[in-house]
C-alpha cells in the first residue's frame, strides 16, 4: 500500500509542477534557428517522518489497585471506588494522569483531603499537593461512575466493541437472556469502568470488593478471599491477587450462574481450583466442555518449563460477548458458541480455543507485549498453542491439518486487507493488529523457528524468555536474544526476514535428473513481489525416494534462484520438497502422478498424503484407483474425506468396492463429518428406494445431530413429507445443532404451519453462536418464499434480533433485509406485468387483486428499508468478511 501512495504522490506532484513553474524562453542554436526552450520548475516533496507507534511512556509506576464496586441496573451503570497506589516512575512530580472513559468524576481523594483535577477527553489530571520523587508512593482514591452505555465505542475484526462493562438484559425481563454483568478490557477498555493507566505495559496488583444481592454469583482476578453477607440481601464479595498484571486484563463478572468446581494439580500435591461458571441448564454439560482444561495446564507447564504462574483458572460463559474469547487473568470469558451438550460434542469441540487463552496467561499475562505494535508475542504464541495441544493430544496429523486452516487465514486475511510487518510500527489504528498476521502468520513463523532450531533449544528458548521477562512486558527483541543465548546463534536474520517484513515467500520447485552423473537436481526459485517482501532465507528439508530407499537432505535457499544436486540411485520414485511441512509459503511443483502415488504411501506427513491423494487420484489405472480405494481406510479422517470426494472417479468393480465401504462407514467411521460425507457420496450412487432406508436408520440410530440433520436434508429430496414427519420427532431437542438443522430443514420445504417453529428457533436461547448466523439465513429465505401476511408479521422477529441479537446478527441483518427488498422489487416488477395482462383481458378482479398485492409489497418495501437504513447507521463502516471452507466433491 504504501509502495502504491508514493507513487500516486509524485505523480500528483509532477503534475503540478508542470502546470505551476513552467517558464518558456527562444535561444539560436547552432545553425541560427530559433528555438524555444521550456523549463519545467521540479517542485520537490518535502519529507516527514514516518508513522511510528512507541510503547507508552512510562511516567507513574501503578503498584496496587483496590476497587469497590455496586451497580444500577436500570441505567447499566456502576458505581465505584478505586483507591490506586503509584509512585513516579523515575522523574518526580506532582501530577498523575490517569485513563478514565466517559465517566462522571464525584471526587478525588488523598488521606481524605480533597485534591484538584482535571477530566477532559477521556484524561483525569490529579494535582497530587506535593512532589513525589520515584522512592515515594502516594495513594489516590477516586469516587466515580462508570456509564458504558452512554459512551460511543468502536473495536476490530476480533473485539466488535470497545464499552468496557456490559450489563446484559439489564431491565432483567425474565422472558429475556440471564442477566448478567461482565467486562472487556482488551485494548484498552478497562479504563470505561475504572480509573487505570491503561496501556499494557502498565502492570498493577489488584483487589476488588464487588456488592451483588445474593442470587448472583461473582468473578474476578485473584481468589476469593471473603464472601460477606449484608443485612439488605445483598452480599460483597471480596477478590484479591497479589501478582501484578496489566489492566486490559482486569475482570468482573456477575449472574447466577452455577459454578462447576474442577481442579489442577500441582507439582506438590496441592490442589489449584478450576472453576467452569455456565448458565443453569448448561450445568451438566460443563465437564463434558471445560473438562481437559487440568490436563492442558499440566501439558503446558511441563512443556515450558514453567508452573502455571497464577493461584487459579476459572473460566466463564457469557452472553452477547463481543470477541470470541479472553484471557482475563484466571478468569477468561468466552461466548456462548462454546456451549454445548456431550452428544453435539461429538460433531466437534472448543478445545483449541480453550488451549488458546490458557497459553496466554504465560505469553500475554505473565509476560506482556509492551506496545500494540508487538501484539504478536501475545497473539502468535497463543495461536501455536493450539498445534501444541492438537499434536500431543490429538496427533501430528490434526495439528498439521489445523495449521494449513491457520495458514489460509493468513492468506485470505493479507489479501484483503493487506500485507504489513508482522510486528507494526506504522498501523492507522491499534485495532488493526488483531488480524490474521498477529495470529496466524505468527503462529506459522514460530513453527518454523521451532523445525530450525529442534525442539530442545526451542522450548528452552521459550523458558529463558518467560523466567527473564515474568511479570514484565516485553518486545520482540526480548524473544530474540532468548533464543540466540540459548542456541548460541545470531538470529537477527531470522527475526529480520519475519518479524519486520512483509508477505511471504512464493517458491517454485522444479526437479531434473542428470543421467551423466546419476544425481538429481533440484532447482528452486524465489518468485514472490521483492518490492514487498526480502529474498528470504529458508532451511528446510528435501526428502527423495530411489531404490535405496528415503533420503532426507538439509538445504538452505538464500537466493532467488538455487540448484541442488543429490546422488541417485537407480529410479526416482518420488521427491518431498519440504518433507517437515512447515514453510509458511506459497509453493508450487510439478511431478509425475506415479510419483504423487508413492508419495501417498510413503509421505507420511498429512500434506504429503493429502497431495499425493488428490493429485495421484488422476491416474486412470488400477495404481490410481486403489489409491482412492486405499485412502478411504487413511488412519487420518480428513484424507478419508477427501478420498470419499473422489469416489466418483472410480469404475467397474472398483466402484463397487468403494460403495461398500461407504455403506462400512455411514455406520463406523469414527469421524460424523465423515459419516454426513459419506452418505452425501452414496446419495449419487444408490436407488431411491435403498438411500429412504439408509437415511431413515441413520435419523434413528446415529449418536451425531450432525449427520442426523444431514440425514433429514438428503431423505427430504426424496421423500418430503416423511423428512418433516421424523423432524418433527426431533423439535424438543435442547441442542444448538439440531434445532437449527430442523428449522433449516423446515425453512427449505415448508410453508405458514412451521412459522412459529423457525421463528420461536431464531429468537429463543437454544440455537446459539454460528448456528443462529446460518439460521438467520434460513429464516430469510424462507420468508421470502411467503406471502406478504407472514412477511409483515416476520417484520418483528427482525426487529427484536436487530435489538437483542447480539453484535454479529446486528452486523449480518443489513445483508439479510437487503435480499427481501430485493425479492420485493421482483415481485413488484411481475405484478406489475400481470396487471397490464389482466387489464389487457379486461379482468378488473385479477387486476385489482394484484394491484392489492404491489401496495402490500410496497409497504413491506419501505418498512424494512427504514430498518436497514437505521442498522447501517449504526454499524457505521464496519464490514463483513465472509469465508467459508472447502465443498466436498
Amino acid at each position: 500500500m504504501k509502495h502504491y501512495v508514493l507513487g500516486l504522490s509524485l505523480f500528483i506532484l509532477g503534475a503540478c509542477g508542470v502546470h505551476q513553474g513552467n517558464q518558456e524562453e527562444a535561444y539560436a542554436d547552432s545553425t541560427g534557428e530559433v528555438v524555444e526552450e521550456v523549463i519545467v520548475e521540479v517542485v520537490e516533496e518535502i519529507p516527514e517522518r514516518g508513522v511510528y507507534h512507541p510503547s507508552e511512556t512510562i511516567l507513574t509506576d501503578l503498584i496496587h489497585t483496590k476497587l469497590e464496586v455496586n451497580f444500577n441496573w436500570p441505567e447499566s451503570r456502576m458505581n465505584g471506588i478505586a483507591t490506586i497506589t503509584a509512585k513516579p516512575h523515575f522523574y518526580a512530580s506532582d501530577q498523575v494522569i490517569f485513563d478514565a472513559k466517559g465517566m462522571d468524576i464525584n471526587s478525588v481523594k488523598v488521606a481524605e483531603k480533597e485534591l484538584k483535577y482535571t477530566y477532559e477527553n477521556d484524561y483525569l489530571t490529579i494535582e497530587l499537593g506535593k512532589t513525589y520523587t520515584m522512592n515515594d508512593k502516594f495513594t489516590v482514591v477516586i469516587d466515580y461512575v462508570a456509564k458504558p452505555e452512554e459512551r460511543e465505542s468502536e473495536g476490530s475484526m476480533a473485539i466488535s466493541e470497545a464499552k468496557g462493562l456490559y450489563f446484559i438484559n439489564p431491565e432483567r425481563d425474565p422472558n429475556g437472556k440471564m442477566p448478567q454483568i461482565w467486562t472487556q478490557g482488551e485494548t484498552e477498555a478497562s479504563s470505561v469502568w475504572f480509573p487505570t493507566i491503561d496501556a499494557p505495559n502498565a502492570k498493577t496488583t489488584q483487589e476488588i470488593f464487588i456488592t451483588v444481592e445474593d442470587k448472583y454469583q461473582t468473578l474476578s482476578n485473584g481468589k476469593l478471599v471473603s464472601s460477606k453477607k449484608l443485612p439488605n440481601g445483598k452480599r460483597v464479595d471480596h477478590w484479591k491477587q497479589d501478582q501484578p498484571h496489566a489492566p486490559y486484563l482486569f475482570m468482573m463478572g456477575v449472574g447466577e450462574f452455577k459454578v462447576v468446581k474442577d481442579f489442577y494439580e500441582r507439582p506438590d500435591g496441592s490442589k489449584m481450583p478450576v472453576n467452569y461458571y455456565v448458565e443453569p441448564e448448561w450445568e451438566s454439560s460443563a465437564k463434558a466442555i471445560f473438562g481437559e482444561t487440568p490436563k492442558m495446564i499440566d501439558f503446558f507447564s511441563k512443556r515450558l518449563g514453567v508452573e502455571y504462574p497464577w493461584d487459579k483458572y476459572h473460566q466463564i460463559v457469557v452472553r452477547d460477548y463481543v470477541s470470541g474469547a479472553m484471557e482475563n487473568t484466571g478468569a477468561v470469558v468466552f461466548g456462548d458458541f462454546v456451549y454445548a451438550n456431550e452428544r453435539e460434542l461429538l460433531d466437534g469441540n472448543s478445545s483449541s480455543i480453550i488451549a488458546h487463552e490458557l497459553f496466554h496467561h504465560w505469553f500475554g499475562d505473565l509476560v506482556t507485549c509492551e506496545s500494540w505494535s508487538n501484539l504478536p508475542l501475545n497473539e502468535s504464541f497463543a495461536n501455536y498453542s493450539q498445534y501444541l495441544w492438537d499434536e500431543h493430544r490429538y496427533g501430528i496429523d490434526e495439528a498439521d491439518y489445523h495449521a494449513d486452516s491457520e495458514a489460509d487465514g493468513y492468506y485470505q486475511s493479507a489479501s484483503m486487507q493487506g500485507h504489513h510487518d508482522l510486528i507494526w510500527y506504522d498501523y492507522n489504528d491499534k485495532e488493526q493488529m488483531f488480524d490474521g498476521h498477529s495470529y496466524n502468520k505468527g503462529g506459522r513463523i514460530l513453527h518454523m523457528l521451532r523445525n530450525y532450531l529442534g525442539d530442545d533449544a526451542f522450548f528452552a528458548g521459550l523458558n529463558k524468555y518467560l523466567t527473564d521477562n515474568k511479570y514484565k512486558a516485553a518486545e520482540f527483541h526480548h524473544l530474540r536474544l532468548a533464543f540466540e543465548e540459548v542456541s548460541g546463534e545470531d538470529l537477527n536474520w531470522f527475526f529480520d526476514q519475519w518479524f519486520l517484513g512483509s508477505g511471504h515467500p512464493v517458491l517454485k520447485f522444479r526437479q531434473d535428473l542428470d543421467s551423466a552423473t546419476s544425481e538429481l537436481i533440484v532447482t528452486v526459485t524465489q518468485e514472490q513481489d521483492f518490492e514487498l517482501s526480502p529474498v528470504y532465507k529458508l532451511p528446510f528439508q528435501i526428502a527423495y525416494f530411489d531404490n535405496d530407499g528415503k533420503h532426507i537432505e538439509d538445504v538452505v535457499l538464500d537466493e532467488v534462484e538455487e540448484t541442488f544436486r543429490f546422488p541417485l540411485k537407480g529410479e526416482l520414485k518420488s521427491i518431498i520438497y519440504d518433507y517437515q511441512q512447515m514453510l509458511l509459503a506459497k509453493k508450487s511443483e510439478k511431478k509425475t502422478r506415479e510419483q504423487y502415488i508413492h508419495q501417498y504411501y510413503n509421505g507420511e506427513r498429512y500434506f504429503a498424503r493429502r497431495d499425493g491423494l488428490l493429485n495421484g487420484c488422476k491416474d486412470r489405472s488400477q495404481a490410481g484407483q486403489q489409491l482412492i480405494l486405499d485412502a478411504l481406510k487413511d488412519p487420518f479422517w480428513d484424507i478419508r474425506l477427501l478420498a470419499i470426494g473422489k469416489v466418483g472417479r472410480l469404475k467397474e468393480e472398483n466402484e463397487t468396492k468403494g460403495i461398500e465401504l461407504l455403506k462400512e462407514m455411514i455406520v463406523n467411521d469414527p469421524k460424523s463429518s465423515v459419516r454426513s460425507a459419506a452418505l452425501n457420496r452414496l446419495g449419487k450412487e444408490l436407488e431411491e428406494e435403498e438411500l429412504r432406508t439408509i437415511y431413515v436408520e441413520r435419523i434413528k440410530t446415529d449418536p451425531s445431530y450432525s449427520v442426523v440433520s444431514s440425514s433429514l436434508r438428503y431423505l427430504a429430496k426424496i421423500d418430503t413429507a416423511q423428512a418433516i414427519g421424523l423432524a418433527e420427532n426431533l423439535e424438543k431437542e435442547r441442542s444448538s445443532k439440531m434445532i437449527s438443522g430442523v428449522a433449516q430443514l423446515y425453512a427449505s420445504h415448508s410453508g405458514p404451519e412451521k412459522y412459529d417453529f423457525i421463528a420461536e428457533a431464531l429468537s429463543g436461547n437454544i440455537v446459539q453462536g454460528f448456528d443462529k448466523l446460518g439460521l438467520l439465513g434460513a429464516f430469510t429465505q424462507y420468508i421470502r418464499r411467503q406471502d406478504p401476511e407472514l412477511i409483515d408479521k416476520a417484520f418483528e422477529v427482525y426487529m427484536d434480533q436487530s435489538e437483542n441479537g447480539g453484535f454479529y446478527m446486528t452486523l449480518f441483518m443489513p445483508q439479510n433485509l437487503s435480499f427481501l427488498v430485493q425479492h420485493f422489487d421482483s415481485e413488484i416488477g411481475d405484478l406489475e406485468a400481470e396487471i397490464a395482462e389482466h387489464e389487457a383481458n379486461n379482468d378488473v378482479a385479477l387486476a385489482d387483486q394484484a394491484r392489492r398485492k404491489v401496495k402490500a409489497y410496497e409497504e413491506l418495501k419501505e418498512k424494512y428499508g427504514v430498518l436497514i437504513q437505521k442498522l447501517e447507521e449504526d454499524n457505521g463502516d464496519r464490514s463483513i468478511i465472509i469465508t467459508g471452507g472447502e465443498e466436498e466433491e
